[in-house]
């Protein structure tokens, strides 16, 4: 049976170097490396390993000039566009451009109007894109005056601001994010700035956590944009390892239907019916797989309640019972292996079917 598909608002397309942002591009998936940027070395690894995870578009902090000469060697050695993420200091962004960059982000919050311009003219100039990246934690002071607080009213403001600054500059390649660590506040920042604007969306909670709050607050707050049609970007935030963050970011997209990439590993909670080690089964299974860019449905089915059919509706999956199970393929039974071949057996037919044999 399909899947509803979601209907995406229609926004104007821009590019952050090779990778189309808005229109009727994919949701791209990003991610910030919590690197050193002046580490070189440590800095281009961590991008390979999420370049490898699936990440399409990379950010790195600039908060001094060594970081912003090593973007030359970083841009030099990695796959995916560079995002230069700078505060306060219109400097650093002009010499991050100047080194390279694919894309800044710039937070109106803390960039006065006079040095906005000079960043926006340089950029203009390079025809290099540009994120105005509005954040509850450092909207500017006359807001928060106004409205009692960063609230999703404050957020769109500061935006349509800013956009209309750009505008008037004839500068017309950004995209926006009105993030917050308030889900709800976030959320209803993006709805009203969609309806009021074309720009490209980047959407994220930020600050959202450890990766199972992380899960949960992005999965709630980018999920219901993304449900709405709204959002052309997205970005999951945990605090930790970002290479996490990409396979959260998949697995929301997933969970929509907005885009299909990599394993959808669907297998249930267990209970006492199970006979299997299914957790087990299920950690090394999602081991294995990790960084495959290919989609299959996959079914790991603990017990014959629900698991012959849950495993028959996927791509390929193995309903287990008294320490053996079934192997399904495309809904028809392949054969009966024992528990201990599971992982093996399971992984070899993915690749098979990736192969096309």
């Amino acid at each position: 049976m399909e899947s509803e598909t979601i209907r995406r608002k229609k926004t104007r397309p821009i590019y952050v170097g090779s990778v189309k942002i808005g229109g009727d591009a994919p949701v791209v998936v990003q991610s910030m490396t919590c690197t050193d940027t002046r580490d070189i070395k440590s800095t281009v690894e961590q991008i390979k390993r999420l370049e490898d995870a699936g990440c399409e578009i990379i950010r790195v902090a600039v908060p001094d000039m060594d970081a912003a000469a090593a973007l030359v060697d970083i841009k030099k050695s990695i796959g995916i566009p560079l995002i230069a993420d700078i505060h306060f200091n219109h400097i650093l962004a002009i010499e991050a451009i100047k080194n390279g960059v694919d894309g800044i982000r710039i937070n109106p919050g803390n960039t006065s109007k006079d040095k906005t311009k000079k960043i926006i003219s340089f950029a203009k100039e390079k025809d290099v894109a540009i994120r105005i990246g509005i954040n509850a934690g450092s909207l500017e002071k006359d807001l928060l005056s106004r409205y009692g607080g960063p609230t999703s009213a404050a957020l769109v403001e500061s935006a349509l601001r800013s956009i209309e600054l750009f505008e008037d500059m004839g500068f017309y390649s950004i995209k926006l994010s009105l993030k917050s660590s308030n889900v709800a506040t976030m959320i209803e920042a993006h709805r009203a700035i969609s309806e009021k604007t074309d720009y490209p969306l980047h959407i994220g909670v930020t600050e959202a956590g450890s990766l199972v709050n992380s899960a949960i607050k992005s999965s709630i707050g980018i999920g219901i944009l993304l449900y709405d049609g709204i959002g052309d970007t997205i970005r999951v935030s945990i605090t930790g390892d970002p290479v996490s963050e990409v396979g959260v970011a998949y697995g929301i997209l997933r969970a929509l239907n907005v885009r299909k990439v990599g394993p959808d590993i669907i297998s249930c909670p267990t209970c006492g019916r199970c006979e299997i080690d299914l957790f087990k089964l299920s950690e090394e299974v999602e081991r294995r797989l990790a960084g495959m860019k290919e989609y299959l449905k996959i079914a790991l089915m603990g017990c014959v309640v629900n698991g012959p059919g849950e495993a028959a509706e996927a791509d390929i999956g193995i309903a287990g019972g008294r320490h053996t199970g079934l192997l399904f393929k495309k809904g028809e039974v392949v054969r009966k292996i024992k528990e201990e071949e599971f992982v093996d057996v399971l992984v070899d037919e993915v690749k098979n079917m990736i192969r096309g044999t």
